[in-house]
């Protein structure tokens, strides 16, 4: 099985040792990405709303560098730091899908990367 790297510049840099993505032959592993604009490389400032788009617009861009779309992702993992944010990232998140939805858990943290409240990884397969 071959493993490629994955990398754009219009989703943010690794703060860690990691990538933004790795490939496969059949799949694509999205690390968990935070609300940081790429263009600035820092945390965007605004509401959890804002938060999840942005998110959610880093998970879009890694797709789009795999050729893929978001009715390729198979599995996500939400992370949160207070449950009590669920319903407003639920809603910006299932805006992103056409309705065949992944597998998901969403769960609740103590801490999350530069102090954010929301992170999201996904699983995609490359054919449909």
């Amino acid at each position: 099985m071959a493993k490629q790297i994955v990398k754009t510049d219009k989703a943010p840099a690794p703060i860690g040792p990691y990538n933004q993505a790795i490939k496969t032959d059949s799949m694509l592993f999205v690390s968990g990405q935070v609300a940081i604009d790429p263009s600035t490389n820092e945390v965007i400032k605004g509401s959890v709303q804002d938060e999840a788009h942005q998110v959610m617009k880093n998970i879009k861009a890694i797709l789009d560098e795999a050729h893929i779309t978001f009715d390729h992702v198979v599995k996500t993992t939400i992370f949160l730091s207070d449950m009590n944010l669920f319903t407003e990232v639920n809603a910006i998140y299932g805006s992103y899908f056409s309705g065949d939805y992944p597998a998901r858990e969403t769960v609740a943290v103590k801490g999350l990367p530069k102090g954010v409240n929301v992170e999201i990884s996904v699983t995609a397969v490359l054919s449909l």
